[in-house]
């Protein structure tokens, strides 16, 4: 038995509240982090022609008006056909004293009887064992959709991830080979290319933000089933999950599990909403509480990587803090608002503009800024190599301070 290639684990959405807390992750809040800030641009693409939204009908019931549960079969039959499975041949070095043993033991617990089985089971086939580090391919599942009718495909870098060989498989079965144009770790964005050109059935990214409570429909490959469809509702917004400088996540109720990792979630008009790419669970299952990279930030970065391959960011060059009431109060401003610059690093842009420790910034081309969240975001509007204009508090007073974006070092 070998573990180049079989028994191998899909990629499972990530878990990110093993390691932090699900919504802020307190030493940043606590301490200086360094700010790298970074550009997104937009996304130009064909979309689908026809929307049919699966309108809730009103129900009177003892004189209070109800809503019957939505239909979303129309919406189903639409943009099924462009989800696909998204099977990768990644690279991997394993050390031959490795303990993790062959992969493929999907969702048991560490310390498991039959997880300890395999592992053995699976080291007796590998031959003689020792210290060399020794390269394999190891197999991972994920989902896919097309955003383009000659085979664009949107999934997370995550699923792709030092990818050999990356083939997908259609709502319709067929089996088609794709390379991967760009990746972008920090959004866990991934643009590929179908090789086989043709005429792809492919779906819309959303023009806006869903509400609150509105409908929902997530279509992907969980634990390599292929072609699963679930519904439900918009959780909340802009949630910050402890995975990037960027988080900006839409939180779903629709049941996503392991391997819908790069799988579209639509509205009732059959928009993309969201990219699906992690999920809170102690377990590894599916709880009711999934997140999804928002349309406007996946339209932004697959433009980029479709035209360049990767994505550049701006980059400020400053360690920064938050501004606590008492901080405010000690540099005698009103609000509790803004970012506390702790270091300027040397020869950053922000240093050559004449930033220093102890400003603090108010202001990104004279719009507020409330926290160093914001900042990135606000920051992340201009392209390396733009002017843009710092609103700071210096000494009690509001100065001016106009400086150079960076680029920001890759991930």
């Amino acid at each position: 038995m070998t573990t180049q290639e079989n028994n191998t684990p899909e990629t499972t959405t990530r878990t990110p509240a093993t390691a932090r807390s699900i919504l802020k992750r307190g030493a940043i809040v606590a301490g200086a982090a360094t700010l790298s800030i970074g550009l997104m641009a937009g996304l130009a693409d064909n979309f689908l022609n026809t929307h049919g939204a699966a309108n809730a009908q009103p129900v009177q019931l003892s004189g209070v008006q109800q809503t019957q549960l939505p239909a979303f079969a129309d919406v189903v039959e639409r943009v099924k056909p462009a989800v696909v499975s998204v099977r990768v041949k990644a690279k991997v070095v394993a050390s031959a004293d490795d303990e993790s043993g062959p992969a493929g033991i999907e969702g048991l617990p560490p310390g498991h009887p039959l997880e300890r089985f395999l592992r053995r089971f699976g080291e007796e086939g590998m031959g003689p064992r020792g210290p060399q580090q020794r390269p394999r391919l190891q197999l991972s599942q994920g989902s896919g959709f097309f955003i383009s009718q000659d085979g664009y495909v949107v999934t997370n870098n995550h699923v792709v991830a030092n990818a050999a060989e990356v083939q997908l498989v259609t709502d319709a079965g067929k089996t088609l080979s794709a390379k991967v144009i760009g990746t972008d770790p920090r959004t866990d964005l991934a643009l590929l290319k179908v090789n086989e050109s043709g005429n792809y059935p492919f779906v819309q990214l959303a023009s806006g933000k869903p509400r609150i409570g509105e409908w929902v429909l997530a279509v992907g490959n969980p634990f390599g089933l292929g072609g699963t469809v679930t519904a439900g509702i918009v959780s909340a917004q802009g949630r910050d999950i402890g995975s990037g400088p960027y988080d900006d996540f839409l939180q779903i109720d629709a049941a996503v599990n392991r391997g819908n990792s790069g799988g579209p979630t639509f509205n009732q008009k059959g928009e993309v909403i969201g990219v699906n790419t992690a999920i809170y669970s102690p377990s590894g299952g599916n709880v009711g509480i999934a997140f999804a990279i928002p349309a406007a930030t996946v339209q932004s970065v697959v433009e980029q990587l479709k035209e360049h391959g990767s994505v550049a960011r701006g980059f400020i060059g400053v360690q920064i803090q938050p501004v606590t009431a008492e901080v405010a109060d000690a540099i005698g401003l009103k609000d509790a608002k803004g970012a506390l610059i702790a270091e300027a690093q040397a020869n950053g842009p922000a240093a050559k503009a004449g930033l220093r420790r102890g400003d603090t910034i108010l202001a990104v081309n004279g719009e507020k800024i409330a926290d160093a969240r914001e900042l990135s975001k606000k920051i992340a509007t201009f392209a390396p190599g733009s002017k843009a204009s710092l609103t700071i508090w210096r000494d009690g007073k509001e100065r001016e301070v106009t400086f150079e974006v960076g680029r920001q070092p890759a991930a």
